[in-house]
Parts: structure tokens; C-alpha cells; sequence
């Protein structure tokens, strides 16, 4: 059986429901065309994508990882995903037909932008990678290529090839994305949480509406490196004064610096002529499947569809022909609205704060110390913004919390070696002798960190198996907090586990 090179008739056949148009694209492994939806009239872009060029080019993870995020996705500045349709030889994508083409086009057109036009952009684009980021996904490539406006001048964040899911305990190291873009903590190869790179990313961006130009540029690959690693850049004079404090700030080359999304939205600059639609973050996707629209589920009733299988599928995340029809009659009616988005979509987000600020929200158990443990397995019982966190957050100061984290390695018998200000490898053997006394020389006790040369090296011996190797880093998460992380490299699972709370048990309080 084969694709998409089988002609226009069989593509015809699997996707009934729609009326090809013209090819908008070709790319490497499939083409982008578009189509109308035959039940609701509405425009749509499909991609038709080749297996086998796809597997040719070892590209199969990086299709598979864009659906599934997009599939989890509801936002007004995401681009959406209606449907997939898979064959053996075809993966035909449906997605939401954006008609104006990149913002990278806009700004090389329009040269640099006002200042109130780049701020609608810039909200825009906050407000969709808050919402990747509370879904646990780092988009890793935002860029103006990979932003698309609609015909009302909107953004929508595209291309989530590159894109990961944040696991809990777990950090990202793969250097990925646009240079230009790239924080530095992306390019030197270090590891990273995903937040931080994406703000970065977000700051070059804003640069780049305001400007005109980029913030970091040069046809020398190591010269850009350079630049992106030490922070160098200038900031015309033009630049309204609220803009030159929030770019600098979003350009810091170290993350635990870095202002975060939540601080960005508080920013005097961002919070100026902000819509009331972005002034909360949007419910959560289940909750909005939970919220029927009635006249359009009476609408795509008349097509012939059962209501209550339709509300169950809507409820239950299910794509069939029915629920396709419901979000396209839903979204375009939204667009067409005065403001973007219509009244119930606003509706939706008032509930859903004054839900949020309504609900007991239990004290986070403290753990002796100092740290806040942040309970995962039950997530209802936080507020929106805190849906995700990695081990344990601290309010004390960073060079503190590392000192004491010293010391409890130093008690464990711990061997650690720095690989960053806030970042350590580190190995654990059950039962190795005290490493107290190769540590007393170290520069603790002026409170500066354990220097490489400090690295204490073990006889590994007939006792690799039962070696413990993880990592240990520190992170910004909001303002006045910061965030610890333990992550297992290699070594028992269960050991690790038994490490960890000793490691906790000797953490001491500041």
C-alpha cells in the first residue's frame, strides 16, 4: 500500500471528511495542503507526512513527540491539532489553518515595531509558553519562525518538534533549537530544567520586535557562542526605559538568575495594556472539555451526530468526526468574536480563578530544616501555577543551600565534583570509609564551593555494580525561592532511594 505519492484520489478517500486545496508547502518528508471541512466549512492545514521518508531521516520521534503535545494542547495562542489520521504508509495531521504566515516575516517587512504592537505579540507569546510550561512541556525552539499569525494579527506558537515533556526529578541536557536563540546553558551542554531556556529564548525574541535585529549574531559560530556564553550584547537607545529593564532580565546568563515567567507577568512593562483574556492564566484542558458550549453542541447535533455520545467523547478527550466538528464550529466562532476570544472562553477563566482562590489549599509538609517538600501525587490540591515541581524548594540563599548540601554529601561519604556554580556530579560506594579527612582542606568554611581539585577519587574495584552515580542541581523557580533536585545517573534504584533519605535526614536547618 502506498502514500501520499499514491495520487490526490487516495488521499481523497482517507480524508472524506475534508476538500483538498492547494499544496501550501513541501518539506522534507511531507507537504502541508489546504483543505475545507466538508461538515463545518471551515479551513484547515494538513500535513501529509510520509512514513517512509520520515524513518529514512530518523525523524519519527520528533513527529510523534509534536502530536502528542499538541493533542494535549487548548490554548488560544497554540496552534491546534483537530485530528490524526494514520495509514501505513501516511500520517495525515489536521491542524488549524493560520493564514498570515511567520512573525519572522512580519518583523523583516515592518522592521522593528512599536512598542504597543510588539507588547500585544510579546503577552501573547507569555501567555502560551506559561501554559506549555504548566502542562509540563519546554518548547526549546521559539523562534519567529516558528510563530504564526492569523489573519487578525494573533500569535500561535508552532513547531513543537523539538519540544520535551518535563518528568519530575528529571532534567534536560540536549542542545537543540536556533543558535541565535539558544540560552547559553543550552549550548555549553550543561543541564537545564526547560523554563529557564524558554524564557531566555522568549527575551531575544522581544529584543528582536523592539529592535529590529538580534540581540546576539555573528556568521562565526564560535564568535556567537562567545557572545550568547558571556552575555554580550547592547541595547539601543530607543528602547522605551520599562523595556530596558525587563530585556537585560530575561537575558541573564545565569539561569538561577533569570527572571521567570511569573515575574515577567508582574513586570510594570507586560502588565501595560494587557487584555483582560491574558490576565489569568486559561483553564487547564480537561476543565475546559468539561465546559459544553450548548449552541454548539446543539449545531453539530443537527449534522446527525448522538448528543450524549458526543458530550462523553468531548468530556473523555476522544477524537472522532463529532468532536472534530464541535472544535472547529467552537474555535472559529471565538475568532470571529470581538476581542479574539468570545465571552465564554472568559467566562471559563473567571471560574476558574475565582475556583482557584475559593479552594483550601493545604500548608506543604516541611521537612526538617529548612526545605519544602512539594507533594506530586495529588496536584488538584494546588493552584494552577505551582502544577509541577522538582524535589525540594528553599527560600534561603543559593551559596547557603549549597553549603549545607555539603556538608551533608561530606557526612554521607559522598565524592562529588562541581560541573557548574549550582550543579555537581556526584558518586556514592555503601560502606566506603570516611571521606572527612580529604575534605578538611577544602574552602567550606569561607563558604565557597568544593573546587575540582577537591574531587575525591575512590577504588572502584570489584565494586562498580553497588556505585551510586547521580546528580545534584539548584534552580530558580519564582521570586525569593529556589529548587534542589537529585537525579540518579547510574547505580540500584533502591540504594539511590535509601541515599536520598539519608541525604534529607542530614540536611540542617540554616
Amino acid at each position: 500500500m502506498e502514500g501520499s505519492g499514491r495520487g490526490g484520489g487516495s488521499a481523497d478517500v482517507v480524508l472524506q471528511n475534508y476538500k483538498l486545496g492547494k499544496t501550501l508547502g513541501i518539506g522534507s518528508f511531507g507537504k502541508v495542503k489546504i483543505a475545507e471541512h466538508l461538515l463545518t466549512g471551515h479551513k484547515v492545514a494538513i500535513k501529509i507526512l510520509n512514513r517512509r521518508k520520515i524513518k529514512n531521516m530518523k525523524m519519527e520521534e520528533k513527529v510523534r513527540r509534536e502530536i502528542k503535545i499538541l493533542r494535549l494542547f487548548m490554548h488560544p495562542h497554540i496552534i491546534r491539532l483537530y485530528e490524526v489520521i494514520e495509514t501505513p504508509s501516511d500520517i495525515y495531521v489536521v491542524m488549524e489553518y493560520v493564514k498570515s504566515g511567520e512573525l519572522f516575516d512580519y518583523i523583516v517587512e515592518k522592521g522593528r515595531l512599536q512598542e504597543d504592537e510588539a507588547r500585544h505579540f510579546f503577552q501573547q507569546i507569555i501567555s502560551g509558553v506559561e501554559y506549555c510550561h504548566r502542562n509540563m512541556v519546554v518548547h526549546r525552539d521559539l523562534k519567529p519562525e516558528n510563530l504564526l499569525l492569523d489573519s487578525k494579527g494573533n500569535v500561535k506558537i508552532a513547531d513543537f518538534g523539538l519540544s520535551n515533556v518535563m518528568r519530575d526529578g528529571h532534567f534536560l541536557k540536549t542542545s537543540c533549537g536556533s543558535p541565535n536563540y539558544a540560552a547559553p546553558e543550552v549550548i555549553s551542554g550543561k543541564l537545564y530544567a526547560g523554563p529557564e531556556v524558554d524564557v531566555w529564548s522568549c527575551g531575544v525574541i522581544l529584543y528582536a520586535l523592539l529592535c529590529g535585529t538580534l540581540p546576539f549574531d555573528d556568521e562565526n559560530i564560535p564568535n556567537l557562542f562567545k557572545k550568547i556564553k558571556g552575555g554580550i550584547y547592547t541595547l539601543p537607545s530607543h528602547l522605551p526605559a520599562l523595556a530596558r529593564d525587563l530585556i537585560p532580565r530575561m537575558l541573564i546568563v545565569d539561569p538561577m538568575k533569570r527572571i521567570t515567567i511569573r515575574e515577567i507577568r508582574e513586570h510594570a512593562w507586560f502588565k501595560t495594556l494587557l487584555p483582560r483574556y491574558l490576565a489569568v492564566p486559561p483553564p487547564d484542558t480537561l476543565q475546559q472539555a468539561k465546559k459544553i458550549d450548548e449552541d454548539i453542541l446543539q449545531e453539530v447535533t443537527k449534522m446527525g451526530f448522538d448528543k450524549n455520545q458526543l458530550v462523553e467523547s468531548l468530556h473523555n478527550r476522544i477524537q472522532n468526526e463529532a468532536t472534530v466538528s464541535y472544535y472547529l464550529l467552537l474555535d472559529n466562532r471565538f475568532r470571529s468574536a470581538s476581542g479574539y476570544l468570545g465571552g465564554d472562553f472568559q467566562e471559563t477563566m473567571e471560574y476558574n480563578l475565582l475556583h482557584r482562590s475559593s479552594s483550601s489549599i493545604p500548608a506543604p509538609h516541611r521537612l526538617p530544616g529548612y526545605m519544602e517538600q512539594q507533594v506530586i501525587g495529588s496536584r488538584e490540591n494546588f493552584p494552577a501555577e505551582r502544577k509541577w515541581a522538582l524535589g525540594l524548594q528553599s527560600r534561603a540563599h543559593p551559596r547557603e543551600i549549597m553549603i549545607e548540601v555539603l556538608k551533608a554529601l561530606q557526612d554521607l561519604n559522598v565524592c562529588w565534583k562541581k560541573i557548574g556554580h549550582y550543579n555537581m556530579k556526584c558518586r556514592y560506594f555503601p560502606g566506603f570509609p570516611t571521606t572527612e579527612s580529604m575534605l578538611n582542606n577544602s574552602p567550606r568554611s569561607n563558604h565557597s564551593f568544593i573546587d575540582e581539585s577537591a574531587i575525591v577519587e575512590a577504588d572502584e574495584a570489584g565494586r562498580e555494580s553497588a556505585v551510586v552515580k547521580f546528580e545534584i542541581q539548584l534552580y530558580k523557580t519564582r521570586e525569593e525561592k529556589y529548587l534542589l533536585d537529585l537525579q540518579r545517573v547510574s547505580g540500584p534504584q533502591l540504594l539511590f532511594l535509601d541515599l536520598c533519605a539519608a541525604f534529607l535526614a542530614q540536611l540542617r536547618v540554616l
